[in-house]
């Protein structure tokens, strides 16, 4: 690992803190103030109202699985500000600075935080005087071509009965992967990705920055349920869109309540600073697709802005689902009976045997049995396929979970055997074997400007076509411009279009 960061005062195992700060009951330190949710004025891909409007803060996916190559840690991978266009400029995707991004774990089922993991960021801009989100070429994160650059910060805050009873900062000015703008601008996208993973002195391992959105599916369903007729199948919507994602790795006996109790409910929130001075939630993340499809509008904004232990007022979304009906609707396939208690084991218990802790208190969160060993060959549709370590027990990059969602919200749970899917069964880039595994992000260069031609002769050969059929050029223009003498203004124009072009092309994109 490249050294990229002070570890703050983390110098003990993360464990010990963990567990020493527990085992300290309900004194509070000095200073630390209760941890409650305020009140939210607004997580997926723009699956709510308010939260649509505020990408920087907006979650997008969690995960969490043991990790394969590393079966004694835990890995959880949360991604804000969705679909992002990689060319995207000048002004490229950066993570809020007044924004607190946490990763809530509970230990023991009882739908409040024991600890959460909290990201905080800043930004420096070297030279304010240029556009550019880089100046030259970038060949390392301290590289001074890089214009804009960001750091984060980590703390861990222990907390009993929802108040904190300490804090621990484990690490601060970690550098962030930057948005990769393109082959010209960052020819070894990889090493400036390798060079933001770091290892803290407390054992965690921790990523920000872009990546490749690693949920795939075809986004039509909401075309009326993939056109009426299930014609809109098979296209992963979201192929060559990036995300920013937080990646973190923590030996799992720091994160589970024991050894005999090894399942931990895992979720993601956004804290935006207010006018007031105060942080209040408008996003929160755990179960995939929950506040997409079980949640009706009018409690959209209200999910995002509230906390596991209050998810009882939800609790007729799942029992009485919309979906189905309007599948039955669409497609003539009976809806199973409500209520749909087996969705309640699935969204906000845990399967029993499985990753149910015991005495739960039905919420909903990413729920993950720790103590499951990783498959060799992970099967894409998780535990409906016989593998154990698969979602809903946690939610690894590989798993399908459209197809998974799908298939138990039209019952198979209950003995309904269907294969209802999207056709989309793996992401279209593949993920990596080790930290952050998360793919790499697709560059904002894409191809070439003219379909068979090089950078070098793009110009030559959009020229060469004025007057040409199929050329793409108006030639009643060229020749009203010719007209009006050589070097008239369309001419210079366009010439000076492309010289542009082509200088932003070497130095710049």
């Amino acid at each position: 690992m490249t050294p990229t960061s002070r570890s703050g005062s983390g110098r003990r195992s993360i464990a010990t803190l963990i567990c020493g700060a527990l085992a300290a009951g309900g004194l509070a330190a000095a200073g630390v103030t209760a941890l409650e949710p305020g009140a939210a004025s607004a997580s997926s891909h723009r699956e709510a109202p308010l939260i649509s409007g505020q990408p920087q803060f907006d979650n997008t996916d969690l995960y969490a699985f043991v990790s394969p190559d590393k079966p004694d840690t835990t890995t959880i991978v949360a991604n804000w500000i969705p679909l992002q266009e990689p060319a995207g400029g000048p002004n490229f995707y950066t993570f809020a600075e007044d924004a607190e991004y946490d990763i809530r774990i509970d230990q023991d089922g009882d739908a409040q935080e024991d600890l959460i993991f909290r990201y905080t960021f800043k930004t420096k801009t070297k030279n304010d005087k240029s556009f550019l989100y880089n100046t030259g070429v970038v060949e390392s994160l301290d590289d001074e071509e890089l214009n804009i650059t960001q750091t984060y910060d980590i703390e861990l805050i222990k907390l009993k009965n929802r108040r904190a009873v300490s804090k621990t900062q484990l690490a601060d000015d970690v550098r962030v992967a930057p948005s990769n703008v393109g082959k010209a601008s960052m020819p070894d996208y990889k090493k400036l990705r390798d060079e933001a993973v770091y290892e803290t002195a407390s054992g965690v391992t921790t990523f920000a920055g872009q990546a490749d959105d690693p949920f795939f599916l075809d986004l039509r369903v909401f075309d009326l349920l993939y056109g009426g007729d299930l014609s809109e199948v098979g296209r992963d919507t979201l192929k060559q869109y990036n995300v920013n994602s937080i990646a973190l790795q923590v030996p799992s006996e720091a994160v589970i309540e024991s050894h005999k109790q090894p399942i931990v409910g895992i979720w993601s929130t956004t804290q935006r600073k207010g006018a007031d001075g105060q942080f209040h939630q408008v996003s929160r993340l755990g179960m995939p697709l929950v506040n997409e499809v079980v949640n009706p509008i009018k409690d959209k904004d209200t999910f995002n802005a509230s906390s596991p232990v209050d998810d009882a007022q939800f609790l007729k979304n799942v029992t009485e689902p919309e979906l189905p009906k309007l599948i039955e609707a669409i497609y003539k396939i009976p809806a199973p009976d409500e209520p749909r208690n087996d969705l309640v084991d699935v969204f906000l218990k845990g399967v029993e045997g499985l990753n149910q802790p015991p005495h739960v208190t039905p919420s909903e969160m990413l729920r993950l049995n720790t103590s499951i060993e990783p498959t060799k060959e992970p099967k894409r549709l998780g535990v409906l396929d016989g593998d154990n370590q698969g979602f809903p027990n946690g939610r690894r990059l590989t798993d399908d979970v459209i197809d998974i969602a799908l298939q138990v919200v039209e019952g198979e749970l209950l003995g309904a055997k269907n294969d209802l899917g999207d056709a989309v069964d793996e992401n279209d880039k593949k993920f990596g074997k080790s930290f952050p595994y998360v793919g790499l992000p697709t560059a904002g260069s894409r191809g070439k400007t003219v379909e068979g031609n090089t950078t070098d002769n793009v110009r030559s050969a959009l020229d060469g076509g004025v007057g040409a059929a199929g050329s793409g050029t108006d030639t009643t223009l060229i020749a009203s411009s010719a007209a009006a003498g050589a070097g008239g203004v369309l001419i210079i124009g366009t010439g000076l279009f492309w010289w542009r072009r082509r200088r932003h092309d070497r130095a710049y994109y």
